[in-house]
């Protein structure tokens, strides 16, 4: 991990948020790479889950929302973790965790205090006066906001059981021991999806959508050793949750929920029903039968994934024993720049010809131009910041208008004409699949 997060930090993809007062907790800003490669789990996901969809809709909900909400999905009353704190050094950790670990992680003292339950919902005041009348809440998760747009969206969109709402959307807890870099934060973002259901279908939907997330994230590259499924035991599952599975993913600090899938029952419509008066029941035209709809519920954290996808990328290649790159093994769609454009010299024009190639191609995909040191260190650079490839302009660009085209991986290097590069490009990033040991010349990251 630590290799990991200085990589980051010195390629650009992730900060320390407000770093230059000294940061603050658990908050973490997105540099140049970061935001592209956040941006591309983004885009993929939206387009995996509506976009290609006929039966799921996106919705894109405020942050803010009336605070009977959170009384009624049992925000206010039960979103606490049971605290305790460090007599001697006066630090605070969760009750369950000191409980699993046996100590106390960070003076070895084992006098602590009482156990007290801790709401992790930030509170906030709307308008100018600051009384419980004016209490809002900063929202724990995204799924309320579809909850109570079921009807808005049923209706407008003219869905019919089965249908899904689908959002992407920041989400803050007040989290009492987050850590592991971007693993567990204050402020993180939320990929999720509510598929509203006919009750005796619920468990085949489950099961549906279950193995469909698991597939998207072996389709984008991370190792299927790297992936297992983990069910609920019947004493951890959530009050409102019928049936729970998540995807773990082998982080360098173990494993870890990745996504989770729930069952999630009529809890949440009938709650919000009972709270605001309103009928949120659905009428089946063609069985005549009127019922609150179950919920299954696919729900991922974007820096979550984001930090698997980094995880399983990274690799470090040897030579003669010793360290000769290190490269960012990104899926090419997931590569937050799809094609560095390098000139080998900066001389008898062949920096001014790769400079009008790097322009005219932006309209393709995200590139990049390097002028800087070595063609060879600027190679190194492109692995390290995950570029699948590199075109390069030399001295036989000049005579025949073709480029070098090398791919990251295998670090294969072929002749392409310039007019064909876009498409050539467009074919490898299509055609991409994922070295596997035993393979001539492949290389997984820790192999």
């Amino acid at each position: 991990m630590e290799k990991l997060v200085s990589l980051c930090k010195r390629r650009g993809f992730i900060f320390q948020s407000s770093e230059i007062y000294g940061g603050i907790n658990a908050c973490w800003d997105y540099g140049p790479l970061g935001v592209n490669l956040k941006n591309n789990v983004k885009r993929l996901w939206w387009e995996e889950m509506t976009q290609r969809r006929d039966d799921v809709e996106g919705i894109d909900a405020a942050i803010l929302m009336h605070p009977t909400v959170w009384k009624a999905s049992g925000h206010v009353d039960s979103f606490t973790d049971p605290m305790v704190d460090c007599k001697t050094c006066k630090q605070r950790f969760r009750a369950d965790e000191i409980k699993k670990e046996g100590q106390c992680p960070s003076c070895g003292n084992k006098t602590l205090s009482d156990i007290r339950q801790f709401n992790l919902m930030f509170k906030t005041f709307m308008g100018p006066v600051e009384e419980d009348a004016a209490v809002v809440y900063l929202r724990p998760e995204t799924c309320q906001g579809i909850y109570v747009n079921f009807e808005n969206v049923r209706t407008t969109s003219r869905q019919k059981i089965p249908f899904g709402i689908a959002q992407i959307g920041k989400s803050f807890r007040n989290e009492i021991s987050p850590g592991n870099f971007i693993f567990r934060s204050r402020e993180f973002e939320q990929m999720e999806m509510q598929y509203f259901v006919h009750p005796s279908e619920a468990d085949k939907w489950f099961e549906y959508w279950k193995e469909k997330r698991m597939a998207w994230y072996l389709e984008f590259g991370i190792r299927k050793e790297k992936l297992r499924f983990r069910d609920h035991a019947s004493d951890e599952l959530a009050h409102y949750a019928r049936r729970a599975v998540d995807i773990e993913y082998e982080f360098p600090f173990g494993w870890k929920e990745l996504e989770g899938i729930h069952n999630r029952g009529d809890y949440d419509l009938s709650r919000h029903k009972e709270f605001s008066g309103k009928d949120l029941s659905y009428f089946d035209d063609a069985t005549k039968e009127r019922f609150i709809p179950y919920i299954i519920e696919t729900s991922g954290g974007i820096d979550r994934a984001l930090l698997a996808f980094l995880s399983d990328a990274y690799d470090e290649e040897f030579k003669d024993k010793k360290l000769d790159r290190v490269v960012m093994h990104f899926h090419p769609k997931l590569a937050p720049i799809k094609l560095a454009v390098l000139p080998l010299v900066n001389r008898d024009g062949m920096d001014t010809k790769a400079q009008e190639l790097e322009h005219s191609l932006r309209k393709h995909f995200p590139t990049f131009y390097d002028d800087g040191g070595t063609i060879g260190r600027r190679y190194r650079r492109q692995d390290e910041a995950g570029t699948p490839f590199g075109a390069t302009v030399d001295s036989q660009t000049l005579q025949d208008d073709t480029v070098t085209l090398r791919d990251r991986d295998s670090m294969e290097q072929i002749r392409v004409p310039m007019k064909d590069l876009a498409e050539a490009v467009d074919k490898k990033m299509e055609g991409w699949e994922r070295r596997v040991p035993g393979v001539k010349g492949s290389r997984v990251p820790g192999e």
